[in-house]
């Protein structure tokens, strides 16, 4: 690693805007964005991905990858990545750094407390929480009395998702699916911050009217908790690429897009800017064009969409994705082709990144690459976990090429007083849903906001799993019926929520979760550890 302040010194900014956390880590002072609102932005390159394996398919390596690779042939990049979760890093998923060589560090920091981030708006929702309880207890001048408001945890906790206390029933939920981790993502400024805290709805009056954190007065105290948070971190990538990693929301529950700051910052520092949208492209591209494109003022300029032999063949019921199995693996190029027709659906240029494993019979890459070329798609094979910016220069270059091509995003929805419709057309359009269904508490809750005059566009929750809401189902299901069981509003964010049947917001551990694989060495670190040594 470089010291953080070579790489900021990289970016030729002024040096009062640097903040550092140490020798490796350093925040950015949003501040000085003011200094650079004349400064020619650069291309918009956003990596997404087909329905994943429960392990995923290395979309942060690749978009990691990617950077250092057009760095390898000469162009001046920067990444923009999410924060991990600990959810995630001590069950199942583990980190969210990338690997192999294509991987930001420094790792452990980065996937473990970093600069805070996380627990700043932990403590933020929490302490909106409890000051709702307080005013309830002192006397709910406000009348408050349906709370709608939930508590949060960064770790799965299944045994959190329901709680009892003295005054009500409550839950919490991961603090990477909440609406402070979204309004934080997507305010502008600090000013743009408190705007957003102050839309987030409360709960219901008697009247069932709507009651605001505006109306109890604690926007305040929670950008107290959240102004540091609100900075950009600065960490680098193995190769020396300046990489903004800052909030995380989730794909599957949120709207899984870095914040909106960071890729404003690096659209300005970089001829390229490298972010990805989590899990595949029905969850977060669709989200990252809907929700998070309208306030960048800049379009997606090319989309990566990285596949893997693995993902392929189990979207073609293989039992074992990690055998070979041709045919499994041309069943499964269905799934792909779905997630291809989205893009083009969107009009946006596009190219295929088939990510690359060691184990992967070579007689199955040379029927998808073939595949792509007889259907005149641009593909690269990328090696970027072995071999860094250098195994991945051949996707560079394509990036490079499609980027420059005039793009004319189309979305596939406008928001709509009809709640419904606007739910049906992402359902219908990204899914290829037959049919939606809407639970009679999702229906009361549609009614509850269009008399509210609450239009807004529709951040779904669903599996990653697969195209429809039933994880089991894998490559290009049809026929299939999405089931709506609750819609939230997510005010302060902008969007509403409809929550499809079996997602859960706060989740469980897996059997054997990642934590227990942590060790205590006789160096005195700790380290992960395969169970069996």
């Amino acid at each position: 690693m470089n010291p953080i302040i070579d790489i900021y010194q990289s970016l030729n900014l002024d040096p009062k805007f640097f903040l550092p956390f140490g020798k490796y880590k350093a925040k950015i002072d949003l501040k000085v964005l003011d200094t650079l609102k004349d400064k020619k932005e650069g291309k918009l390159i956003l990596v997404t991905a087909i329905n994943p394996t429960p392990a995923g398919e290395g979309k942060t390596t690749t978009s990691i990858g990617l950077a250092q690779g057009l760095k390898f042939i000469g162009k001046s990049p920067i990444l923009a990545l999410r924060e991990p979760s600990l959810g995630p890093v001590f069950g199942l998923k583990g980190g969210a750094t990338g690997g192999g060589v294509s991987s930001v560090v420094p790792e452990e920091d980065i996937n473990l407390h970093f600069t805070g981030d996380l627990h700043a708006i932990t403590a933020a929702n929490n302490l909106l929480s409890a000051l709702i309880d307080n005013h309830i207890f002192q006397g709910n001048e406000l009348d408050i009395q349906d709370v709608k408001w939930p508590r949060v945890m960064d770790m799965n906790d299944r045994n959190l998702r329901k709680i009892q206390t003295n005054l009500r029933e409550d839950q919490f939920i991961i603090t990477a699916a909440s609406e402070v981790m979204a309004v934080l993502s997507l305010s502008s400024d600090i000013f743009d911050l408190k705007r957003r805290l102050d839309n987030i709805l409360v709960g219901y009056n008697s009247k069932k009217q709507p009651v605001l954190v505006s109306d109890l007065g604690a926007s305040d105290a929670m950008v107290l908790l959240l102004k540091e948070a609100m900075n950009p971190n600065l960490v680098q990538a193995l190769e020396g690429v300046p990489t903004l990693m800052h909030c995380g929301p989730f794909a599957n529950i949120a709207h899984g897009c870095n914040s909106l700051v960071a890729t404003k910052l690096g659209l300005k520092l970089g001829d390229y800017l490298v972010t990805e949208a989590g899990f595949g492209a029905d969850l977060g591209m669709e989200k990252f064009l809907h929700l998070k494109m309208p306030h960048l003022n800049h379009d997606v300029d090319a989309v990566v969409i990285v596949a893997t032999l693995r993902a392929l063949k189990l979207h073609g019921n293989a039992e074992n994705y990690s055998e070979a199995n041709m045919s499994a693996l041309k069943e499964g190029m269905k799934n792909l082709e779905k997630h291809i027709e989205n893009i083009k659906t969107f009009n946006l240029p596009f190219v295929i990144s088939l990510n690359h494993f060691d184990n992967d019979p070579q007689e199955e890459v040379e029927y998808v690459l073939s595949w792509a070329k007889n259907n005149d798609y641009n593909i690269a094979l990328s090696k970027g976990f072995k071999e860094g910016g250098k195994g991945m220069q051949d996707l560079a270059n394509i990036v490079v090429n499609i980027a420059e091509k005039q793009s004319s995003f189309k979305p596939i929805y406008q928001p709509s007083k009809d709640i419904q419709k606007n739910i049906e057309s992402i359902a219908k359009n990204i899914y290829g849903a037959k049919d939606v269904v809407f639970s009679n508490s999702a229906l009361k809750d549609i009614e509850t906001y269009q008399s509210l005059g609450w239009h807004l566009p529709i951040c779904m929750a669903k599996t990653p799993l697969s195209l429809s809401g039933d994880g089991s189902l894998k490559g290009r299901p049809e026929g299939f019926t999405i089931e709506i069981t609750k819609v939230r509003p997510s005010l302060g964010a902008g969007f509403l929520v409809a929550q499809t049947k079996g997602i859960m917001v706060m989740p469980g551990l897996n059997k054997t979760p990642r934590a227990l694989r942590f060790k205590l060495q006789s160096d005195g670190e700790v380290r992960e550890v395969d169970n069996d040594t």
